[in-house]
């Protein structure tokens, strides 16, 4: 295999292992090669990288290497954080998310059997959004997916903790608690809008 396609592919490797990272040994056992040339490899990348054109590079921290940003680029990628995202979120993912957010840990089919409809499109939607994540899994039958919401659905609506969300009316009626909890996300949602005009 051509160098320049080893390091294309270590380049690839290091940005799909994400915050994670990825080691030299590990490097070593996918591309099949020695633990010299995975960091000969490495070293020239970092060199290439090196260049004011362009905007990433390698950082090693306890062994594991990991791609990313240059830190004099910092002020942009504060800029970038600092646009909100796509507006609104629909009134499914709306629903969705004040379900999660109160009944957390809680399967897609518990979500589903709460508002009456499929959910698979408000809960793909709130995941790629990061503002639920997998929690674990359900100890029943076929093992469902457990949800719950990320520190991110925290810093999206400006709370420290789930005790800041509102409290629900003390009601056996899940329709009463579904109608209060959107009401909250609706609010948050109309701020944002708000904001991006």
């Amino acid at each position: 295999m051509e160098i320049a396609e080893l390091k294309a592919i270590i380049e690839g490797l290091l940005f799909a292992s994400g915050d994670e990272g990825i080691t030299v040994k590990q490097l070593k056992g996918i591309l099949n090669i020695s633990e010299e040339t995975v960091s000969h490899l490495i070293e020239e990348l970092k060199y290439e990288y090196e260049r004011i054109d362009r905007g990433i590079m390698i950082m090693e921290s306890n062994e594991v290497l990991h791609l990313t940003t240059k830190p004099e680029h910092s002020e942009y990628y504060k800029k970038l954080l600092e646009v909100p995202q796509s507006s609104r979120m629909s009134q499914a993912a709306l629903e969705t998310l004040a379900i999660i957010a109160y009944r957390q840990p809680i399967t897609k089919t518990e979500i589903e059997e709460l508002r009456g409809v499929k959910s698979d499109r408000p809960v793909q939607t709130l995941v790629a959004r990061s503002l639920i994540e997998e929690i674990g899994r359900k100890e029943s039958i076929g093992r469902p997916i457990l949800y719950g919401t990320s520190k991110d659905f925290l810093t999206y609506f400006g709370l420290t903790s789930l005790e800041e969300l509102p409290p629900l009316p003390e009601t056996g009626e899940s329709e009463d608690v579904n109608q209060e909890a959107d009401l909250f996300f609706e609010r948050f949602n109309e701020e944002l809008e708000l904001d991006n005009e």
